[in-house]
């Protein structure tokens, strides 16, 4: 097969699709050398050391102007016209380009903005109402990120089931406990980590539920008295004056600390360091996150809703992600018991072996061999 997939978020977003784009593509250059690979970048360009069956082909169109001109304007330009000829092409990004010949293969991550469209950015969510179900009309496969995911295209959507190829992320190898002392010592005084703290990391928007993550961590302080401190790491994303509003309503601006952005390399020694990952989330189409923490021997509490009891499993504590009664009891549930502590950490490190990026990308291949039947 020749098969292009657009490269664009992998090279303009550090985190997130772009995050999932790199390592989805990294895991294919790993296990296939039959098939032939262009990786189309809009507005970019890329180098890297790839298989000789991987191109890379940019585009002098800005992916702004793409974007408009596809999914705003409706203009008829094929993909196949910038990316090159293809037999099938992939959107990892919601959104799938007009096509010539191609099969398409679209990738939706999860449907928030139908399910919580008040925890939305407006104009993302007006683009996405109107593009993404279009997109998986036009696809011959959808790949979702999960059980959950798939339901909701089925209901929200009405996608034929079996349209739907179900593609759990895989994590890292780089993920697992850093053993290091040094390099623990060097990430802890690049960012100010306290000596004892509680985690949680995210794109700062009312979805991951960090106002309510507060107000149970000053719940839990009052309570226990325990001396960790709170930190958030993630840029702001939208909406998100009120999180910053709670510490200070809280008074907790000694206690909760912001990182913004923290480099992809520094990540394994982060979880490690944390005591505990706290992930509330209201709705998720997958939660690397938690995972990636699990995979660092990080305890993990977290929301018991959409995708998150699947990729958590019995490996860590789930709770109602809008109770913060429930929120402060479970932090406080395994801070205060270094047993507990211990076994979810040797749950949470077994359950993580259960996502490797090698199942991915095999799946990933067995979908796109669907789509061309």
């Amino acid at each position: 097969m020749r098969i292009a997939i657009d490269y664009t978020p992998a090279l303009r977003q550090s985190a997130g699709i772009g995050r999932y784009t790199r390592n989805l593509v990294a895991a294919l250059a790993d296990l296939d050398r039959e098939n032939q690979y262009t990786l189309f970048c809009a507005g970019e360009k890329a180098t890297g050391a790839w298989p000789a069956n991987f191109t890379m082909r940019a585009s002098r169109i800005p992916a702004r102007w793409l974007t408009a001109a596809w999914h705003r304007l409706r203009l008829p330009l094929p993909a196949e016209q910038l990316a090159g000829d293809c037999d099938l092409y992939h959107s990892p990004d919601f959104a799938l380009p007009p096509l010539r010949r191609a099969r398409g293969v679209v990738t939706v991550h999860d449907l928030s903005f139908l399910r919580l469209p008040e925890c939305a950015d407006p104009g993302l969510r007006s683009f996405l109402e109107r593009t993404v179900p279009r997109s998986v009309a036009q696809a011959h496969r959808v790949l979702a990120d999960s059980e959950s995911t798939r339901r909701d295209l089925i209901e929200l959507l009405h996608v034929p089931p079996e349209k739907i190829t179900v593609l759990l992320p895989g994590i890292e190898a780089r993920f697992r406990p850093v053993r290091d002392p040094a390099r623990l010592a060097e990430v802890r005084d690049r960012y100010k980590l306290p000596g004892w703290f509680i985690l949680s990391m995210s794109t700062l928007e009312p979805r991951k539920n960090f106002a309510r993550l507060i107000t149970a961590y000053a719940q839990m302080r009052r309570q226990t008295g325990l001396p960790h401190q709170l930190v958030i790491a993630g840029r702001p994303g939208w909406l998100y004056q009120p999180i910053y509003d709670q510490v200070r309503k809280e008074g907790l601006a000694e206690q909760v600390s912001f990182l913004g952005f923290v480099a992809d390399e520094d990540l394994p020694a982060l979880y490690t360091l944390a005591d505990l990952f706290a992930f509330p989330s209201l709705y998720e189409g997958f939660g690397l996150t938690p995972l990636e923490a699990m995979a660092c021997g990080t305890p993990v509490v977290a929301g018991n809703n959409s995708s998150l009891p699947e990729v958590v499993g019995n490996a860590g504590l789930l709770v109602d992600a809008t109770d913060v009664d429930a929120i402060a009891d479970a932090m406080a549930r395994v801070l205060g018991n270094a047993t507990l502590c211990v076994r979810l950490s040797d749950l949470g490190r077994a359950q993580a072996a259960r996502f490797t990026r090698s199942a991915t990308a095999e799946k990933l291949l067995e979908a796109y061999r669907l789509a061309m039947t």
